[in-house]
């Protein structure tokens, strides 16, 4: 059997390694594309390594939107929205503003992807005999200022309504936190049915691996364009040109381009995330911490600590902001921690479609063209359930839940 019986899955980000892997799972051809080594490339090299089981509300809604401002860079927050780019950000922006008002609907079809993470995770990874990378002992919420007790009790009246379980936060982790920080004032919620992993470029590797040893190929190649050539998909890469039966886009920011020529738009903005590591850092829980007052998780991974932040629309190529791993590091070292400007940093792009659902389907008309992408602060969560819901639609099946509301023919 060769290339040209393959399903070309473009991208070796988590998205793409958990699909190619649920393929050969089912005995379909695979070749893995990316210029990269299966996840050290986009955003999945980065992430923050918490499964995001509770977060089933999309982001855009009418108190973001008139609120958004408190949350900008310049005056403390985690958002970043250079003023060079506002006309090119201002159509989706638009677009981001017309979700706000359709959240709750949004949320109806959004919720049943996030809700089974975990457990789909767990699944996953015992298939690949990788089990050891997950834990499901869920993460905690906190607040550090005299309003934390009034804020938490809202939030676990929303989750309440949203149907996450919660509780609070047990005495022993409230009093480590405060410990560390140097401050008597805290409230907590813990989320018990999430989880996290130890290794987030580690995991891609080995849902690689497993497909590898069921017969899949990865190429160290960039898809630059896809086209029809009858009943194949030719692919132009930096390589030269390849012939396959099908092809799956999973390319992270850089999908639109791969899509264009089927007539489909794909209006996709980077939004960056910056991490810093704490290499032998001890742990304050053995779960990922959320300090809500600075928009910071700090995840317990494999002999190290990441702390994550920041939501910087920027081009995916430009360069870091040196500002915002100094004012993460500066913050961590408020809260206790130990960091020094040794710490190693990252920067890298999240790919957002501007109503905060992840784009799943299949381009119109008769070519074999696939798509996954889009799957904002949430790639590593929905990894898993995105990649059957693929491999349904490669299939010709039904999938397990309705992926029409995902179809990116709702931007035109």
């Amino acid at each position: 059997m060769g290339e040209q019986d393959s399903v070309a899955v473009i991208g070796a980000g988590v998205v793409g390694c958990a699909i190619a892997w649920s393929l050969t799972r089912e005995g379909w051809p695979v070749m893995l594309a990316d210029p990269a080594e299966p996840g050290a490339g986009g955003a999945s090299f980065g992430n923050a390594g918490h499964l995001g089981a509770e977060l089933v509300e999309p982001l855009p809604s009418p108190a973001l939107l008139f609120g958004f401002w408190r949350q900008l860079f310049v005056f403390g927050g985690a958002l970043d929205i250079p003023w060079r780019r506002l006309p090119q950000f201002a159509p989706w922006a638009w677009r981001f503003a017309a979700a706000s008002f359709r959240q709750r609907a949004n949320t109806r079809q959004f919720a049943p992807l996030v809700r089974p993470a975990a457990a789909a995770w767990e699944r996953t990874l015992r298939e690949v005999g990788s089990r050891a990378l997950l834990r499901r002992n869920g993460h905690h919420q906190v607040w550090l200022t005299p309003a934390g007790a009034r804020k938490a009790a809202a939030e676990a009246r929303r989750m309440e309504r949203l149907g996450v379980p919660t509780a609070p936060a047990s005495p022993e982790l409230l009093r480590a936190v405060a410990r560390a920080a140097g401050t008597d004032t805290i409230a907590g919620l813990e989320f018990p049915d999430t989880g996290h992993v130890l290794d987030p470029r580690g995991v891609c590797e080995a849902l690689a691996r497993a497909a590898v040893a069921r017969g899949a190929s990865v190429r160290r190649l960039r898809v630059l364009e896809l086209a029809p050539r009858g009943d194949r998909i030719e692919l132009r890469t930096d390589a030269g040109t390849l012939t396959v039966s099908a092809a799956i886009v999973c390319a992270g920011v850089w999908s639109t381009p791969l899509l264009a020529h089927f007539g489909l738009r794909a209006p996709l903005e980077a939004v960056r995330g910056y991490h810093v590591e704490l290499p032998g850092h001890a742990p304050l829980a053995d779960a990922p911490v959320v300090y809500m007052d600075d928009d910071i998780v700090v995840t317990p991974l494999a002999s190290r600590l990441r702390a994550t932040s920041y939501m910087e629309f920027s081009v995916p190529e430009a360069a870091p902001d040196p500002r915002k791993p100094a004012r993460l590091a500066a913050t961590l070292r408020r809260l206790g921690y130990r960091c020094d400007s040794g710490n190693s940093g990252w920067v890298g792009p999240r790919p957002v479609l501007p109503d905060y659902l992840p784009g799943i389907g299949r381009v119109p008309g008769a070519a074999r063209v696939f798509y996954a992408i889009g799957h904002h602060h949430l790639g590593l969560t929905l990894a898993p359930v995105t990649a059957e819901l693929i491999v349904a639609l490669v299939a010709g099946r039904e999938p397990e839940h309705d992926v029409r509301g995902f179809d990116l023919r709702r931007f035109g």
